[in-house]
């Protein structure tokens, strides 16, 4: 345990945290910047004498449980929370669960592809972030709730109109296929998380399919280049599929583009008009 390092560590985390942050008030007479010690120990769940000695190099080998308060706490990164057990003297465990937090950066580059409809997705597969014509071309994801917006739930457990599941797409198959896949990896990455846990579980529960694939044993998913959404107002939409890893939030964006002078892309561009409206429904 390096308990000076320790101390700086925690300092420099808990200084660059604003009260509005963490839904504190500002209150008048802040004189230190960031959080004060005892705001920091509330949040962690720990006494404020003990984070106080922590930050003074002066206390214990602090837990897993206190690690993961600070980390918590402190709003720490991936990085960040391994760095801190490694200074405490304590290898990190297991990751708590899938990120579900979308770096800034990455929803401006979302609506700067204007002909393009594109997705944040997480490693089980909730959609995080979205732009217009994904909205337009999938469905509106700001109408669901969060449990609605996980496409594997989708996939297995959701409605199965004629040419419809999973919004059409040609390769339902196989993305149910690569889909369980990942989750058996996603699961082997965060044992200890019950969103997780649940999921598997509601799926194996709720689909003879997911049961079956998910008793191969498979991990190796395969890449989908090409795919044909099938929506209910301009017909067949074919589209490239690139996806990009967010490596460092266990996320992928997905990109969907159609050949320039396609059909397909006239019919993005006319969603991108359309946006989410109903336009079979008449008033």
């Amino acid at each position: 345990m390096d308990r000076r390092e320790l101390g700086a560590f925690l300092r420099s985390r808990r200084e660059r945290i604003t009260p509005a942050d963490v839904g504190l008030p500002v209150g008048p007479r802040r004189r230190t910047p960031g959080l004060r010690r005892e705001e920091a120990a509330q949040l962690a769940f720990i006494s404020t004498e003990y984070y106080t000695r922590l930050e003074q190099a002066r206390g214990p080998r602090p837990s897993r449980e206190v690690l993961a308060g600070l980390a918590r706490a402190l709003r720490l990164s991936d990085a960040e929370r391994d760095h801190l057990h490694h200074l405490a003297g304590t290898p990190p465990g297991p990751l708590p669960g899938p990120s579900r937090e979308v770096r800034q950066s990455i929803f401006d580059l979302l609506h700067r592809l204007p002909q393009a409809a594109a997705i944040v997705t997480s490693a089980t597969y909730e959609v995080l972030a979205w732009n217009d014509l994904a909205a337009a071309l999938m469905e509106d994801f700001s109408a669901l709730s969060r449990r609605d917006r996980n496409l594997v739930r989708r996939a297995f457990l959701g409605p199965r109109p004629e040419g419809r599941r999973l919004y059409g797409v040609s390769d339902v198959d196989a993305f149910a296929r690569t889909s369980a896949q990942k989750l058996r990896a996603t699961a082997a990455r965060y044992p200890e998380d019950s969103e997780v846990a649940e999921l598997v579980g509601e799926l194996l529960d709720g689909s003879d399919e997911f049961a079956r694939l998910w008793a191969s044993h498979d991990v190796c998913a395969e890449a989908t280049l090409c795919k044909t959404f099938q929506h209910p107002l301009v017909g067949s939409v074919t589209v490239n599929c690139d996806v990009l890893d967010i490596s460092d939030r266990d996320q992928q964006v997905v990109i969907y583009t159609a050949t320039p002078g396609s059909p397909s892309e006239e019919a993005l561009r006319l969603l991108s008009v359309i946006g989410t409206q109903r336009m079979d429904v008449t008033t």
